[in-house]
């Protein structure tokens, strides 16, 4: 299976709190089709102290759902773009639709 949002990707948020930002992906959750980006949707948590870390409130990114995510175009980071897939020479790529760039990765 072919995911249209990967790790490492340069996404924009669509909608929500943190609208208009981007930032790269961390960790993709596929099962509940959320992700995780960095310094997007960042929420504070009370941790409580153990031997190997220190407590206090700390900051950490929390999932986002996919649908409210899209990838930057690589021609145009700026802009948001919707994924498809192409076979190029035998294999399945990823293909920007706005400018038909190829997605590394």
């Amino acid at each position: 299976m072919s995911a249209k949002i990967r790790k490492g990707d340069k996404v924009i948020v669509l909608t929500g709190r943190d609208k208009g930002k981007s930032g790269e992906v961390i960790e993709v959750r596929p099962a509940e089709a959320r992700a995780l980006v960095r310094g997007i949707n960042v929420v504070r948590r009370h941790q409580r102290q153990t031997p190997q870390n220190q407590g206090g409130i700390i900051s950490k990114e929390a999932p986002i759902h996919i649908s409210n995510l899209a990838l930057a175009d690589p021609k145009d980071s700026k802009k948001a773009t919707r994924v498809g897939f192409k076979e190029i020479k035998g294999e399945k790529v990823r293909v920007a639709r706005r400018s038909g760039e190829t997605i590394d990765g």
